[in-house]
Parts: structure tokens; sequence; C-alpha cells
């Protein structure tokens, strides 16, 4: 840990198909975000482009674009970084190679350095959510990146459902659990089903915090989307972006249903003592959990 408190902001927008204009309210928040004192700020999964994984299209393999420095795009995020002295987590559409594409976060430190890169690691494959056509599953491990304002275990949405990656990134020494987000709801979902999901969301990710003795920061992008298959209604993301402290304890929620742009202090002062108090790392019986190696314990 490098910094006692942390002024993560939070980037919660609807996105549209303009990819400039997008990328251009990034900078505003960032720019306003940094001028209200931001350390950190957060963007959402892939915030460039609406949620293209709706639908199956060779076509949306055109979005993607490499995550090295000199990338066009890249750089442009480079310099929002060192420009107003924050680090930022990005998301973007990778292209390795041909054929090979990643869903990956790309971390940028105060000087508009890369700092490290995050390929996600688990792959949804669901209606509306047909991620599998589109991403090869990370290769880089659960490892957390390391920044002038200390080590961010940084994941991707369907990864927030895991306790193995929070555990590991505790394990590797993070000091804060990130997780840029997609997720919404489908229109013909019942209300009462529609709040299951939510409160499922945010409680996962509030327990990781909890078992791990670390903050956790959620964001995700707002609004409506179509399905441009015309299979489903759409998705009405969710937002209710978070931050929530080592005991899961909201430190900031935004709303389900507008844009946001939060600036939350983070006391990372606060790991130390809790994790005396609640010694999960110590009292782990690592000898005894073997099976968890396995697919399934019939």
């Amino acid at each position: 840990m490098k910094q006692a408190k942390i002024r993560v902001g939070l980037v919660q927008h609807h996105y549209s198909h303009d990819a400039e204009y997008n990328r251009n309210r990034n900078y505003t928040a960032i720019e306003t975000l940094a001028a209200m004192g931001a350390d950190l700020v957060v963007l959402s999964e892939l915030h460039d482009t609406t949620y293209f994984c709706q639908a199956e299209n060779v076509d949306n393999f055109d979005i993607a674009h490499g995550v090295d420095e000199d990338n066009e795009v890249i750089g442009l995020y480079r310099r929002y970084a060192k420009i107003n002295n924050i680090v930022l987590v990005t998301s973007f559409f990778e292209r390795r190679a041909a054929g090979m594409y990643h869903n990956t976060a790309v971390v940028i430190d105060r000087d508009g350095s890369i700092a490290g890169r995050y390929r996600k690691m688990h792959i949804p494959d669901d209606p509306a959510y047909y991620e599998k056509f589109y991403f090869t599953p990370g290769d880089l491990g659960f490892e957390p990146i390391e920044t002038s304002i200390g080590r961010l275990g940084v994941c991707v949405c369907w990864d927030q459902w895991y306790p193995e990656a929070a555990r590991i990134m505790a394990l590797r020494g993070a000091d804060i659990l990130i997780y840029p987000t997609a997720i919404g709801w489908e229109s013909t979902d019942a209300l009462s089903e529609k709040e299951r999901q939510l409160d499922a969301w945010i409680t996962v990710q509030r327990g990781h915090a909890v078992a791990n003795g670390l903050p956790v920061v959620a964001v995700n992008r707002v609004g409506y989307e179509s399905d441009p298959s015309g299979v489903t209604n759409g998705i009405t993301f969710w937002g209710s972006s978070f931050v929530a402290g080592p005991q899961g304890e909201f430190l900031h929620k935004s709303s389900c249903d507008t844009e946001d742009t939060p600036l939350v202090e983070v006391d990372m002062g606060r790991v130390e003592q809790v994790r005396r108090w609640w010694p999960f790392l110590r009292d782990r019986r690592i000898d005894e959990y073997g099976p968890i190696l396995k697919r399934f314990l019939d």
C-alpha cells in the first residue's frame, strides 16, 4: 500500500455507437474528477462502445484494436491520465492477433505509462451476453498491477462472481479489488427477479470485500441498449456502481438509472486493522483445499 487514503472516481455512463463521442465524454468525466482531487479513476467495461456482445456478428471484430503503447486509442487514454495526474483503469476489446481477441483492462499510471494489463478470465455465454463468440479467455492470471498509488487487483465483470479470483488477487498482495462491468436486465424479467439479480450482484462483491479484508470498486454502465439482432428486447444496464470498504460497508452506491461520476475517499489504513480483527487469511486450511481444483465433486 502506497497511500493511506485513495480518492476514487467512478464513471457510470451510458454509451452510444459513436466511439469518439464516448471518449470525449470519458475525458470530461476524468477531468472533472481529477479537478475534485481523484487519485484513481475507474471506467466501466468496454467503455468506448455500446455493449456489442448482445448479438453474434463477425463485423464487430472491426471494433477491436491493440493495447500496446503505440496504439492510437491507448495513447489517447495515456494522455488523459498524464494530463490529469491520475491512475486510470480502462477496458478495451483487444485484437491480439488475427482470430484472437480478448476483453482487456489496461491500467495507466500517473505519468501516462502502462502499469499493466488484465485479460478477462471468466467468459460468459448467455442470452444477450454472447461473449464466448468474441473473447478468448485471459492468460495473464490473477496478478495485481503495481501502480504509484498501490497494487490494484483488477478483474472484469463476469470475474466478479468468482471468489477464487478475488482470493488469489488478495493472496498476491492486492490493496484493492476493482471490477469494470457491463451488466443489466432483460425487459421480460419480472420486477422481483430483477431485484434479486441486482441484490446478488452487489452481495457477492461485498462478500469479496469481507472475505479478503479489502475495499472493492465496481463500476457499471447505465441506460438502455437495444439488441441489434432483434432476438431479445435489449438490455437496461442497472448502474448501481459502488465502493465497499474492507468489511463490506458501503462507502458509495450510485443509482440504477442515472449517470454518475462520484468521488469516493477510501481509507486504505483500515485494511490492516480489519485483518487483525478478522484474520481469515491466517486461518485458511490450505492443506484441505485440494478438491477446489476439480470441476465437480461426484
